[in-house]
């Protein structure tokens, strides 16, 4: 049977989150990088691209402005299945051309019995304007 949200695994995908978190907002790529799975499978939807593979994910950050990248986290939820998959879900507020916006951000997380934890799929999107 697979045991939802056992303690040791929330925290140790929360901690890995939070790696990721300030990767994110520092522009660290080679973090970014590693921390998102190198598979051909590998799926990122973003506000305005749809990237498929490592190598698309990567080339994206490479080349996004590195400014304003800071947001603020209102609701951050982190559930695991057993002990090698997890999902984890945020609503955030950031400003976008000087209008605060709230956004959202799911990603799947699996921990590779050679590679542990990666991200395996993400999606990140604004609501409308006014939400």
């Amino acid at each position: 049977m697979t045991v939802v949200n056992r303690p040791e695994v929330v925290a140790e995908l929360t901690a890995l989150y939070q790696q990721y978190e300030t990767a994110l907002t520092c522009n660290d790529v080679p973090t970014l990088t590693r921390l998102f799975w190198d598979g051909p499978q590998v799926v990122r939807f973003g506000v305005g691209e749809n990237l498929y593979g490592g190598e698309e994910i990567e080339a994206f950050r490479k080349q996004r402005p590195a400014m304003n990248l800071a947001r603020e986290m209102l609701r951050l939820e982190v559930v695991t299945f057993g002990e090698d998959c997890g999902s984890v879900t945020l609503e955030f507020r950031r400003p976008v051309n000087g209008i605060p916006r709230l956004g959202r951000q799911s990603q799947m997380w699996y921990k590779f019995p050679d590679i542990g934890w990666k991200i395996v799929s993400a999606h990140v999107s604004f609501l409308p304007e006014g939400s």
